[in-house]
C-alpha cells in the first residue's frame, strides 16, 4: 500500500467512525394530535368524504412533521386513530380503510401510489417522509380480503379489519407495519391470529412498535425488549386516563424504566375523554412530556435520545425486585388495616397515620412495606399504604401486583383510591418495597397536579422505590405497579398475549416482519 492511499484509507475511517459517533444519539419528536372527528352516522360515508376528512387530519399532522424535521428529528411518531377518530362500526370504518401491503414488497407509495389499488392516504404519508427525509410513523387502517364463505373465521363482509402502524423512511419507503393484537373496546377491528413482532433497523438503533392496549401483556410488548433487543418503542396510543395508577404520562414513563427501553409515545388529545399524556421516556428518567386538560390543542414535543441506551453510562442496573422485601422483618401490620378499591380492584389498605412510621400491609402472597417522614402532616390529608395482587378489573385478564402509597379524596378512608388530581403534602423520605413474584415491575411517581418528578426519586438494585435530593413536592401516588404475566386469565377474546406463547413466538420469528435498513 502506497503512503497515499493509506492516508486515504485512514481519512476515510475517520469519517466513518465520526458519522458513527454522532449517531450515538438521535432527535425524536413525537406529535399529540386534536383529532378532527367525522360526524356521528350509522350508515357509511363515501370514501371520498372518508378521504376528505383525513386529509384534514394529515394536513396538521403535516405541519408538526415539517417542524419536526426542521429541528433535526431523525424520527416523528404520531397518534393512534389520529387520521379518523374511533367512534366506528365495523361497517362505518370501512371506507377509511386500504390495503397495507407487507412491507417486503419494498414499495415507495410516494412514487408508486397505485401498485396495490387505491391508497391516497399511504401516498401521502410516504411523500411527507420522503420530502422531509425523515420517518414517520402514522396509525391507518388495514383491509384484507378473506373467503367470506368460510363462516368460522372471515367476517360477513369478506375483510378483515387491522388497526394498523405504519413506519415511512426517509425515502419514502414502507419499513414496518403492525396489526394491534390487544384490541380494547374496537368492534370495528379484527385481532390478528397472534401477536406481530415487528422491528426494524436504522443507522441510530433498532425500534420495535405496539399500540395502546398492547402495553399491558407481555407479547407483543415484552419480548420486543427482552428477546429482540430493541433499543426504542415507537408507541401511539388513544390514551384515556385513570388515576391514581394509570394516566399515561404515570404509567409509561414507569415501563420505559421497568423494561430499561426507550419510549416514544404519542397520544390522542381529547379532554372531554381524559385523553392526554405524551412523552419521550428513557430507561433512567422522562426526557420529557406532556399533560393538558385545560386547552384542545395539539403539542409536538422534542428530545435527544440514546440510539443505543444499553451502551450508555446512564444505563439501569437491573433490579430483584423482591431482593429487599423479603430478607427483612415485616413492619409491625396495623390493626386498622381496611379494604378499598382502585377501580374494581380490591386493596387492602393502612392508614398513614403518624408523621413518620414504617408500615407493612399484606394481601395472598404480596406485603408492601414503607417507611416514610413527611415535611408536615397536613390535616386536611389523609394518606394510605395499599397493597393488590389479584386479576384486575371487570375483565379479569391482566394478574398485577401493585404496591402504592396515595394520597385518599378526603379525609374519610373510603375514600382511598378514588381519583384525585390535587395534594399539598410533602415527603423527607419514603421508601416503597413489597415481595414480587414476578420481575415486571415498574415505578410510579405522580406528583400533584398531575406531574412527573424525574430526577427526585430513583430505584434501588434491591428492588427499594426511594426519594432523593431532598423534599418531595405534594404527592399523589408513589407505586410499585407488578405485572404477573404468568397469571393471566387466558381466553379467546383474551387472545396470547402472556408467558407461555413466548416459545412459541421466538420458534416462528423467521415469519416475523423484521426489516432491516442498510
Amino acid at each position: 500500500m502506497t503512503t497515499s492511499s493509506f492516508q486515504t484509507t485512514v481519512a476515510v475511517f475517520a469519517l466513518v467512525t465520526l458519522h458513527v459517533r454522532a449517531l450515538d444519539t438521535f432527535t425524536a419528536a413525537v406529535y399529540e394530535h386534536a383529532v378532527i372527528l367525522p360526524e356521528e352516522t350509522e350508515t357509511p360515508v363515501s370514501q371520498d368524504n372518508a378521504l376528505l376528512l383525513m386529509n384534514k387530519n394529515i394536513d396538521i399532522l403535516e405541519k408538526a412533521i415539517k417542524q419536526a424535521a426542521q429541528q433535526g428529528a431523525e424520527i416523528i411518531v404520531t397518534p393512534e386513530d389520529a387520521l379518523y377518530g374511533w367512534n366506528f362500526t365495523r361497517e362505518t370504518i370501512f371506507p377509511y380503510l386500504e390495503d397495507i401491503p407487507d412491507p417486503r414488497v419494498n414499495w415507495i407509495p410516494c412514487q408508486d401510489p397505485n401498485k396495490f389499488g387505491h391508497t391516497p392516504v399511504q401516498a401521502r404519508l410516504s411523500c411527507l417522509a420522503k420530502n422531509n427525509s425523515i420517518y414517520v410513523l402514522a396509525n391507518i387502517g388495514d383491509k384484507k380480503p378473506c373467503n367470506s364463505n368460510d363462516s368460522s373465521t372471515c367476517p360477513p363482509n369478506g375483510y378483515y379489519q387491522y388497526n394498523t402502524n405504519v413506519v415511512y423512511d426517509k425515502k419514502g419507503q414502507l419499513v414496518a407495519r403492525y396489526h394491534k393484537y390487544h384490541l380494547y373496546s374496537e368492534p370495528q377491528f379484527d385481532a390478528p391470529e397472534k401477536p406481530e413482532l415487528v422491528t426494524f433497523n436504522t443507522t441510530f438503533g433498532r425500534f420495535g412498535i405496539f399500540t395502546c392496549f398492547d402495553i399491558l401483556f407481555h407479547d407483543p410488548a415484552v419480548t420486543l425488549v427482552k428477546d429482540l433487543r430493541v433499543d426504542t418503542i415507537l408507541f401511539p396510543t388513544a390514551w384515556m386516563n385513570v388515576l391514581p395508577l394509570l394516566t399515561a404520562i404515570e404509567f409509561h414513563s414507569a415501563w420505559a424504566m421497568g423494561m430499561r427501553v426507550n419510549l416514544l409515545v404519542a397520544n390522542t388529545h381529547h379532554v372531554r375523554l381524559n385523553m392526554t399524556g405524551s412523552g419521550i421516556y428513557a430507561p433512567h428518567s422522562p426526557k420529557v412530556y406532556y399533560y393538558d386538560m385545560e386547552t384542545d390543542l395539539g403539542k409536538i414535543l422534542f428530545s435527544e435520545v440514546d440510539s443505543h441506551p444499553r451502551s450508555s453510562p446512564d444505563f439501569p442496573a437491573a433490579v430483584n425486585w423482591s431482593d429487599y422485601a423479603t430478607t427483612i422483618k415485616p413492619f409491625p401490620v396495623q390493626k386498622s388495616t381496611f379494604r378499598g378499591f382502585i377501580s374494581r380492584d380490591a386493596f387492602n389498605f393502612t392508614e398513614l397515620s403518624a408523621n413518620a412510621g414504617n408500615l407493612t400491609v399484606c394481601q395472598k402472597d404480596l406485603c408492601c412495606h414503607l417507611s416514610y417522614r413527611m415535611l408536615r402532616k397536613e390535616e386536611s390529608e389523609v394518606y394510605a399504604l395499599g397493597a393488590f395482587s389479584g386479576l384486575h378489573g371487570r375483565r379479569r385478564r391482566e394478574y398485577w401486583q401493585v404496591c402504592t402509597m396515595l394520597k385518599c379524596k378526603t379525609t374519610d378512608v373510603t375514600t382511598c383510591g378514588q381519583p384525585v388530581e390535587t395534594a399539598l403534602t410533602r415527603f423527607n423520605v419514603f421508601s416503597l418495597s413489597g415481595t414480587f413474584a414476578t420481575e415486571y415491575v415498574f415505578p410510579e411517581v405522580l406528583l400533584t397536579k398531575i406531574h412527573l418528578s424525574p430526577g427526585k426519586f430513583e430505584v434501588l438494585k434491591d428492588g427499594r422505590l426511594v426519594n432523593k435530593n431532598g423534599t418531595s413536592e405534594p404527592l399523589l401516588t408513589v407505586s410499585l405497579f407488578g405485572r404477573w404475566y404468568a397469571k393471566d386469565s387466558h381466553s379467546i377474546s383474551g387472545g396470547i398475549g402472556n408467558l407461555e406463547t413466548t416459545n412459541l413466538l421466538i420458534s416462528t420469528l423467521l415469519m416475523i416482519t423484521t426489516l432491516q435498513i442498510l
